[in-house]
């Protein structure tokens, strides 16, 4: 029999705290207290002007989107075709040489980009980023180019941190919180999505969870979100009909649609990176007056099937997410939108690729709901509710960051009946891009982004230049 003695006691000697310890964590937590309490107001203010730079980049967005949506629908006639091809040309070139000459970071997505500042390996230089994205962002996706506001406005948001903390006087690291919780605040007033601006930046820009970075992304999100709202709105992204609780019996379904979703992802993935050094070759001279005709006779040619086929693919997206395109139209949109969205994003100029993926897994979810209610036995009575779920999982599948997708379509399109088969779709997706060797986008975009930034910088060297661009 063994003594009391001997059974070791929860309250041993070894597992209680020494004073000292106890004194050390106390101080710890209050100097984590003071550097919350010191960065509370520069986190609030970067909440707002993150927020507020998003709601003037939308408001921006809308305004020339409105403007082309007039003329294409309004005047008819070849010569608006030509026209619009014109304004389109002159528009990218213009956005790619302000890339060229005076951002070289504010280049497609941004968030390639923001990734590498925060692993402390380039510069960030907030001033030419602002203002060539926002400006840049507005041209090509106003003319019609099929990019996302969500990079810019997410890339603009971390400028927005950067500069903050340059101006407030915060040490390096601060600014690189700041710079974080800025990110998250860009995609919050983006998309009216808080919870989705703290996961992104959490799973996909900074890949590690720091308290500091939890609750300054936290407070900047909501702040921004809060700004959106007031300027445009509390309704969600998407205005759709609510969806009831799917039975069990479509789970494999949407496991399928999973399956469809990685493969898809893999090909959007490998022919993204493809286009982004064959559409230079494409155009002459591979000037940026070239490259701008290109994307332009592309974008008209598009214009010309349907002007709703253009931009940046909002009324699109929500036609799938509200059941209205009809099966025959769904191959088109994805064969149109998938090619447009490979030139536009080739050009180098400022757009994102989140929109560009949301219109592209809408369809084929809407496509495969269709097709399923069609073809079998299943009585699919809501395939819209696999244009919500296609989304999510080729994000997944795109991005590798299914919790991001999950939280962002949620909130969205205001929709929480669909969670498990967002998960079940999402997870699948993930799975098969990964299986099969896929990286996510944005490390391959920013690799690539870090080897064009290092042959400037030796280039700059040789030339003995002592300021360089990032």
């Amino acid at each position: 029999m063994t003594s009391s003695s001997q059974t070791p006691s929860p309250l041993s000697e070894k597992s209680v705290l020494s004073p000292a310890e106890i004194a050390r964590l106390s101080s710890e937590e209050a100097s984590a207290r003071g550097d919350r309490l010191r960065l509370l107001p520069r986190i609030i203010v970067v909440g707002l002007l993150a927020g507020t730079v998003a709601v003037a980049f939308r408001m921006a967005l809308g305004a020339a989107e409105a403007v082309r949506t007039h003329v294409l629908t309004e005047s008819g006639g070849p010569w608006t075709v030509v026209l619009h091809g014109l304004v389109a040309a002159v528009c990218t070139a213009i956005a790619v040489l302000l890339v060229r000459h005076v951002s070289p970071a504010a280049g497609g997505s941004g968030i390639p980009q923001l990734k590498a500042v925060l692993l402390h390996m380039r510069r960030l230089l907030p001033m030419p980023v602002l203002a060539v994205k926002f400006i840049g962002g507005v041209l090509t996706i106003g003319a019609g180019l099929a990019l996302g506001r969500e990079g810019p406005t997410i890339q603009m948001g971390g400028a927005t941190g950067k500069l903050t903390g340059r101006l407030m006087g915060m040490t390096g690291d601060e600014r690189f919180i700041l710079i974080a919780a800025g990110a998250g605040a860009g995609l919050s007033a983006a998309f009216n999505a808080p919870l989705a601006g703290l996961v992104f930046v959490l799973e996909e820009i900074q890949r590690a969870f720091h308290r500091r970075i939890f609750f300054a992304t936290l407070l900047a999100s909501v702040v921004a979100d809060t700004v959106s709202r007031m300027a445009l709105g509390q309704e969600p992204v998407f205005e759709i009909p609510s969806h009831p609780i799917p039975p069990l019996t479509l789970l494999p379904l949407f496991a399928f649609l999973g399956v469809a979703a990685g493969l898809l992802g893999v090909a959007f993935n490998h022919i993204l990176v493809r286009s982004i050094d064959l559409v230079p070759r494409l155009s002459p001279g591979r000037s940026a007056l070239g490259i701008g005709l290109l994307a332009g006779t592309t974008v008209a040619a598009t214009a010309a099937l349907d002007p709703g086929l253009v931009g940046g693919g909002h009324e699109l997206t929500e036609s799938a997410l509200s059941g209205k395109a009809a099966l025959s139209a769904v191959a088109l949109v994805l064969a149109v939108r998938f090619i447009l969205t490979m030139i536009s994003y080739g050009t180098g100029a400022p757009g994102g690729i989140f929109a560009p993926l949301l219109v592209l897994g809408a369809y084929a979810g809407l496509g495969l709901g269709l097709l399923a209610d069609q073809w079998t036995f299943m009585d699919i009575q809501h395939p819209s509710a696999f244009a919500v779920v296609g989304m999510a999982a080729l994000f997944a599948a795109t991005v590798r960051a299914p919790l991001t997708g999950i939280v962002l379509i949620t909130e969205m399109t205001g929709e929480h009946t669909l969670m498990l088969p967002l998960l079940v779709a999402s997870l699948t997706a993930f799975f098969v891009a990964d299986h099969l060797g896929c990286r996510p986008i944005y490390h391959t975009l920013m690799d690539r982004e870090m080897n064009d930034y290092q042959r400037r910088v030796e280039s700059a060297k040789k030339e003995d230049n002592v300021f360089v661009r990032n």
